[in-house]
């Protein structure tokens, strides 16, 4: 893997988990009955790993801090983080965790979760200094409901990167309560770009729409995307809506394609894009991510990012 060279780099603050992928179901599985998987495999999980390996491979450095098991799943995690070029000299091993495991049964148009939490919910403050900020120019975080040792810090982190100069990013993922607890809006304060999907951004504005939810949005960060699947995504920043419909792909797995969106939208924002260009990169991303199993094997390169954008068109409804 080539060094990474775009600005002084990203540093990413998460967990890892190894996503167990059965694909290609006929139908959503019910209990106490068996369905067949056209295909399986072993892969790199968590939205915060996926989100790395997705900005890493579009030539940006990438630094990695969490904690993983010492067992043979962390070093699966770490393995695979090495190979997309992203750094982990700040991973832990912990013989006293179990790395996490998440379960993805998939459909061709969804897809279900089950997760073990392990190291996942492991990960708190201790394992994050300030000293590991500096040098960077972005930090990015997600999973806050899952990180439930860490979710108390994340304002705390998110200010200390700011105060040293950093741009942020935070895509919460959803809350398995569906409380959306008001704490999530000390984060907000110190957030310069957020990432929600429709679901979430409903529920947590309890707006009628998604153009709703980002005008209530805008008041509290100054750049919000919501993200609509094979739809497009909407973006709001000065107050200013821009949508941009989605790209027409026959998708294998969508599991990471939020977390590959974030990628390419993050990668096109620090080299300087117009909000309607980073939302296009963002919506090929999470496209071609779809396209393989697992979260990370279909995200592209630069390269491949611009002769997919050169070859195709985004579909031109959007609803």
């Amino acid at each position: 893997m080539k060094k990474k060279n775009a600005g002084k780099g990203i540093v990413v603050i998460g967990e890892l988990n190894i996503d167990a992928i059965a694909s290609g179901l006929s139908e959503a599985p019910k209990i106490g009955s068996e369905i067949l998987a056209s295909d399986f495999q072993l892969t790199l999980g968590s939205a915060s790993a996926i989100f790395a390996c997705g900005v890493a491979k579009l030539g940006h450095a990438v630094t990695f801090i969490s904690s993983v098991g010492a067992d043979d799943f962390g070093k699966f995690c770490v393995a695979a983080l090495r190979q997309a070029g992203v750094s982990t000299r700040h991973v832990s091993r912990d013989e006293h965790l179990k790395t996490g495991v998440t379960i993805s049964l998939s459909t061709l148009k969804d897809r279900a979760l089950v997760t073990y939490l392990g190291s996942i919910a492991a990960m708190d403050a201790e394992h994050v200094r300030s000293s590991q900020l500096k040098g960077h120019n972005h930090l990015h975080m997600t999973s806050y409901f899952l990180q439930t040792r860490m979710q108390p810090s994340f304002p705390k982190i998110f200010r200390a990167a700011r105060e040293l100069g950093l741009s942020t990013s935070f895509d919460p993922n959803s809350d398995p309560s569906h409380i959306w607890s008001d704490s999530i809006r000390e984060v907000f304060a110190y957030t310069n770009l957020l990432f929600l999907n429709e679901t979430e951004a409903l529920q947590l504005t309890r707006a009628r729409d998604a153009r709703a939810a980002l005008k209530a949005l805008s008041k509290e960060v100054p750049c919000a995307v919501i993200k609509l699947g094979a739809r497009g995504a909407l973006a709001v920043k000065d107050g200013e809506i821009t949508s941009a419909p989605g790209f027409n792909v026959e998708p294998t797995d969508t599991t990471g394609a939020g977390d590959s969106f974030a990628a390419g939208f993050v990668s096109s924002y620090l080299r300087g894009r117009s909000i309607p260009k980073c939302l296009c990169a963002g919506n090929a991303c999470g496209a071609l991510s779809t396209l393989q199993a697992g979260g990370t094997a279909g995200q592209p390169t630069r390269q491949a990012l611009k002769r997919f954008l050169g070859a195709h068109r985004p579909v031109e409804h959007f609803p």
